[in-house]
């Protein structure tokens, strides 16, 4: 297209030259603004009520802007009850004990809080951003609120006016829980999620609904969500394993409930050729589930085959690709079915909890008729479950596999290196891959494989399942992982899986710069966020590495992790004035924080503090608007010109 037709397109966008002046200088006027308050997030494993109330709480930010809007015109207590009402307005207002006399001077005094609040939370965004932001029942009222000068005699009556009549018309509760949902909104302008939404947890289509329907976000995939979109993609392998996930962490059932899985075929055949085995016992859940006991044998069973089948495919994949070098994986053709010993390198060991009835000896990875039958089924289930789809489309849609944004890197795993500090390299096709190529390669095939999901034995799709568990996987970043050493051989020796050499290099700055120049950012203000490895606060280590370049926000959000870790999960805020750690406690219920009446669940730790914020004209979005300015600006000129 001519330049002269691309205009001649752009400027049908506008009446006239007037409203081109407006929108450039209201965009140029946007560039001067601080920028929004970021939040990082990472390994949320399906914990919906925990990652709920982060978003609620703004992990914590929104306590500190009620600090500081209100300073000591408020006492902490009343800061805490307050900052609990705006996080849950409706479970407050339903708790006759929290707030006891719900009057019409209570529901006046509160929305005027409110309101301020809500102002301040407002400042720094402009007027179109903060009214896509209200509640679309009340937008006329709280405009007229936000923006009435009582100080104007004339005014202060119009304003009790409206508040009365809100009052008395029965809608305070509904008005109190539309502008804290906007309060909430405001105090968190873009939602990072550094890896892995799925597993180990119960409620990862909660979260996923939660994600749909936010403001402003971006997903970094981690290493479980690849499994799922794997899944998607037709993969055998990752939907077995993310199946069999869900069986050892207790969450099967409501798996098939959320989804509308037809899991039927799997538990006649689990019925049929396992028994029970403890072994395969599921996990007990924290928060009390409990089957009846005959339930728990029947989940037994059902675990034991998804793992079978889980290896035999995982088995195949590796036969048809050599080019993965992953032949040391190959276990079910190693171990001798009468004595139930394997053979592993030099070493014979003796299996327990052995269930290996449907392993033939002479074809150790084909699948029966029966388990044909109950894949095939499995897999149908999965692809045309509704919901799920509409989910996963969301992950390919809002996910990468790194993200640059603000001159930051964002990725999940790893950026798998050698041990003297070079890029690993990965032979895909014939071409060598490594550090940003590698991620944008593997992005690729997972997008590739998306287009054909009828299709399970593609390299594509190989190639997924390959950066759940592949030594040079940026995602993994592992020798080996021992699964089957874990569920069958009692000598830990055996379980152990060593990290890549990334793990211990990025504790130096050199090669946390190194990483960055290599993806273009050169600012000495740039750093690395990184999730998946569970940072281990027990042991003493922290979440922040090579003075300050790499930050790691696993802290243990999934329950499953935190004995281990000691806490409930880091996040990470990034606003105008630096970024700031957040450790997060265990978040055990909405009563119990309502009858403690104050969020225990977050404790900040500033990391770097800006003495000049930084504008929106410094950041991503920034540089989308300055091209904006300039298409504009160019736009005007050519208008004067043919119209001269």
């Amino acid at each position: 297209m001519t330049q002269k037709k691309y205009f001649d397109l752009l400027a049908k966008e506008f009446e006239n030259s007037g409203e081109i002046i407006t929108e450039l200088i209201n965009l140029e006027a946007i560039l001067n603004l601080p920028k929004g308050t970021e939040l990082y997030l990472s390994d949320i494993h399906g914990e919906y009520p925990a990652f709920d109330h982060i978003l609620r709480t703004g992990a914590g930010n929104l306590r500190g802007k009620i600090s500081e809007c209100f300073g000591d015109t408020l006492s902490e207590t009343e800061k805490d009850a307050f900052s609990l009402l705006v996080a849950y307005p409706k479970e407050i207002l339903k708790d006759p004990n929290f707030f006891p006399e719900k009057n019409h001077q209570w529901y006046e005094k509160t929305i005027l809080k409110l309101i301020r609040l809500l102002t301040y939370a407002a400042s720094k965004y402009t007027r179109s951003k903060v009214r896509k932001a209200l509640p679309k029942n009340y937008t006329y009222i709280v405009e007229e609120l936000l923006y009435t000068d009582i100080s104007l005699n004339e005014k202060e009556t119009y304003y009790q006016e409206i508040l009365t009549r809100l009052i008395e018309l029965g809608e305070a509760p509904a008005f109190i829980v539309e502008v804290s949902t906007s309060i909430q909104r405001l105090v968190l302008d873009h939602l990072h999620i550094v890896g892995d939404l799925f597993d180990r947890g119960p409620n990862a289509d909660k979260i996923m609904d939660r994600l749909m329907s936010y403001h402003s976000l971006d997903i970094q995939w981690g290493n479980h969500d690849i499994l799922w979109l794997g899944a998607h993609a037709g993969s055998e392998a990752c939907l077995l394993t993310l199946l069999r996930i869900a069986a050892r962490y207790n969450y099967l059932y409501e798996l098939e409930s959320a989804y509308s899985l037809n899991l039927r075929p799997l538990f006649l055949f689990a019925e049929d050729t396992y028994q029970k085995n403890a072994g395969f016992a599921p996990k007990a859940r924290k928060e009390g589930k409990a089957f009846q006991p005959e339930s728990d044998e029947r989940l037994e069973k059902v675990h034991q085959a998804l793992t079978i089948l889980q290896f035999k495919l995982e088995g195949q994949i590796i036969q048809r690709r050599p080019e993965f070098q992953m032949a040391d994986r190959l276990l079910l053709d190693k171990i001798d079915l009468e004595t139930n010993q394997l053979q592993l390198t030099d070493q014979s060991h003796p299996l327990i909890h052995a269930c290996f009835q449907t392993v033939s000896a002479d074809q150790p990875y084909q699948l029966s008729e029966e388990e044909k039958y109950v894949v095939q089924s499995l897999m149908h289930s999965f692809q045309h479950s509704e919901k799920l789809q509409r989910h996963m489309k969301f992950l390919l849609a809002k996910g990468s596999m790194y993200l640059v944004y603000n001159n930051h890197l964002l990725y999940h795993g790893c950026i798998p290196l050698n041990e003297d500090g070079r890029f690993m390299e990965l032979k895909i096709d014939g071409v060598f891959y490594f550090g940003k190529s590698l991620l944008e390669e593997f992005e690729k095939k997972i997008r590739q494989s998306s287009l054909s999901p009828a299709v399970h034995d593609d390299l594509a799709t190989d190639l997924i399942w390959y950066s759940w568990v592949g030594k040079a996987s940026p995602l993994f970043g592992r020798s080996a992982m021992t699964t089957f050493e874990r569920y069958f051989i009692e000598d830990k020796q055996t379980h152990k899986e060593i990290s890549n050499p990334y793990y211990q290099l990025r504790n130096t700055e050199k090669t946390c710069q190194m990483i960055l120049t290599h993806f273009g950012l050169d600012s000495l203000d740039s750093k690395i966020i990184n999730g998946h490895t569970p940072v281990k606060v027990t042991k003493g280590e922290s979440p922040i590495k090579a003075s300050g370049k790499l930050f790691v926000i696993d802290g243990g959000l999934s329950k499953a992790y935190q004995e281990t870790t000691g806490i409930a999960g880091y996040s990470l805020l990034n606003n105008s004035f630096g970024f700031q750690i957040v450790t997060h406690q265990p978040f055990h219920s909405i009563p119990q924080l309502l009858e403690e009446r104050r969020d225990r669940t977050y404790l900040k730790k500033v990391i770097d503090a800006k003495v000049k914020r930084t504008l929106i004209k410094e950041t991503t979005i920034g540089a989308s608007i300055q091209e904006q300015c300039q298409v504009l600006t160019e736009l005007l000129s050519y208008l004067k010109e043919k119209n001269r």
